[in-house]
């Protein structure tokens, strides 16, 4: 379900999917908030128009937006750095994404689906009513994290939650999932997804292929998640899954 953001309530978006890893479903995009007893961290921060909720759904938690410890990004679409900008510039927060990712953040590369790619679909209803609310959300208007900065491996083990990055390249050059190893969690971005508006689906899902840089690649990259023991599952879009990674993989590839 994607509650439309008037109706959007902390206490029905946010759950505790494992100890300390807090689950935000957004109006159309999620962000995750990870809490330890050295304080909170972020990982994605919705769209531009979700920023209200963002703080809110922080505040749900008794915590303060000023103390995030970072804000991770898993890659650098504007439907998850959307607060990223603010939160660098208003409370000096890190943002941080991988490497590859880091000109596509800080707004010097683009990789995003192009308007001509949905406007020739925009006679679809689910299209049409996607564009429209992306427009609505401030995608056409969203400010780069010019300040973010490249993770290394020691500054992320260092955060809360002790947190992991996995390069899955192809929906962006730079896109990861983040394992949350202690409490058997990753965050997989967009590598794949739950459900989303342009889907008829629900479970284990690629994005349209219209959103990937690299459609092929962005499916093949998801073997580099084989092996890893995780068994909650926090995508970009679409509710939280609780079951194996593996079986996760499994059903996603037997519809891809």
């Amino acid at each position: 379900m994607h509650p439309r953001s008037n109706e959007w309530h902390p206490w029905s978006a946010v759950s505790e999917q494992a100890p300390g890893v807090f689950f935000v479903q957004g109006p159309a995009s999620n962000w995750i908030v990870v809490r330890d007893e050295s304080g909170y961290m972020l990982i994605d921060s919705g769209y531009p128009s979700d920023r209200a909720l963002v703080l809110e759904s922080i505040r749900h938690l008794c915590l303060r937006p000023a103390d995030a410890r970072a804000l991770l990004i898993t890659h650098g679409h504007v439907d998850h750095t959307g607060s990223a900008a603010y939160f660098s510039s208003t409370f000096g927060t890190p943002v941080l994404c991988a490497p590859e990712e880091l000109a596509h953040v800080q707004g010097k590369e683009k990789h995003q689906v192009t308007f001509g790619q949905v406007i020739v679909r925009a006679w679809r209803p689910r299209v049409l009513r996607w564009m429209i609310h992306v427009i609505k959300a401030g995608s056409l208007t969203a400010k780069p994290a010019t300040q973010a900065q490249a993770w290394s491996t020691e500054k992320l083990l260092g955060l809360p939650g002790h947190p992991e990055a996995i390069l899955i390249p192809g929906h962006t050059p730079g896109s990861v999932s983040i394992l949350l190893p202690q409490a058997g969690a990753i965050a997989v971005g967009d590598s794949f997804v739950s459900g989303h508006p342009l889907s008829r689906k629900t479970g284990p899902q690629m994005l349209h292929r219209m959103y990937h840089t690299d459609p092929a690649a962005a499916l093949a990259a998801t073997h580099r998640l084989d092996g890893i023991n995780a068994a909650v599952i926090l995508p970009g879009h679409g509710p939280a899954l609780r079951m194996p990674l593996a079986e996760a993989l499994a059903a996603l590839r037997s519809r891809s």
